[in-house]
């Protein structure tokens, strides 16, 4: 595996320019502005319905801004057609859910994209397939299923399949939901870890605050429809704004409102 390549002078891997996003009649992001750094991991926090994962729905194209520019790599994200699977085949995804076939083996499942998306060989195949277990330690589970995995292997796998198409852009929705500490361990370290030697840029939408601070070099705080926070983990615990410090100590009472209704009506009358 080989480090990714990107455009000459591109130096930054996602940006944001005053983008606007509504979800069923909700502003969900305002004039936001954001700009990640090409090999950084950056942990997106936030509370619950803050709009984290909608962030990433924006980035990857399934959710088109009112207003505003999302570049990914330079480029703005196309509106769909064949230039947004384009863009899709360089961003690699891993849900909580893991979202493997129960029917497919595990090599099957990590054979996926490739054979839909290119057209290489089976054998070629076969040893990607393997590296990419390999790369997660699980090149003994190649002919299992996913029914025979614990949930930090099948996460792994899942991971396994998300670097398949050797995407130099990366994102982690709730990467460690369900794992026990052993495994959120493991899977924290391998982000840090494939992110350094292939070179990626890594997003991880996590509620996961310790574990996810141990790898990120970049932390951005998500609330009341925008960024309330950009800046170093040091920085964060630093901060005295009175919204960060009620997330980070999970006070139930400040400026983030434990009714999220309330929230919700402000940003329709927005």
């Amino acid at each position: 595996m080989q480090p990714r390549t990107l455009p000459e002078g591109v130096d930054t891997a996602v940006s944001l320019d005053g983008v606007r996003i509504v979800r069923g009649g909700h502003v969900i992001l305002d004039d936001t502005s954001l700009a990640l750094p090409v090999g950084s991991i950056t942990a997106v926090l936030g509370p619950s319905g803050a709009g984290k994962s909608t962030l990433l729905h924006a980035i990857t194209g399934e959710l088109r801004p009112e207003r505003g520019r999302i570049d990914v790599f330079g480029e703005a994200v196309p509106a769909g057609g064949r230039e947004l699977m384009r863009l899709r085949r360089r961003i690699g995804v891993l849900l909580q859910g893991n979202g493997l076939l129960s029917d497919l083996t595990v090599a099957e499942n990590i054979a996926l994209p490739l054979r839909m998306h290119t057209k290489l060989g089976p054998d070629v195949i076969r040893r990607l397939v393997e590296l990419k277990l390999n790369a997660v330690g699980l090149r003994s589970a190649y002919d299992l299923y996913p029914r025979e995995l614990s949930g930090g292997m099948a996460r792994r796998v899942a991971f396994a399949r998300a670097l398949a198409m050797d995407p130099p852009l990366m994102i982690y929705d709730e990467p460690l939901t369900g794992l026990d500490p052993i495994a959120s361990g493991v899977i924290i370290e391998l982000i840090g870890r494939m992110n350094r030697i292939l070179g990626l840029t890594s997003i991880i939408v996590t509620h996961h605050v310790q574990e996810s601070l141990r790898i990120a070099d970049r932390v951005v705080v998500i609330a009341n429809r925008g960024i309330v926070f950009n800046g170093t983990p040091e920085a964060l615990y630093a901060a005295d704004d009175a919204l960060v410090q009620q997330f980070l100590k999970g006070e139930p009472d400040g400026p983030i409102p434990f009714d999220p209704g309330r929230s919700l009506a402000q940003g329709a009358g927005a």
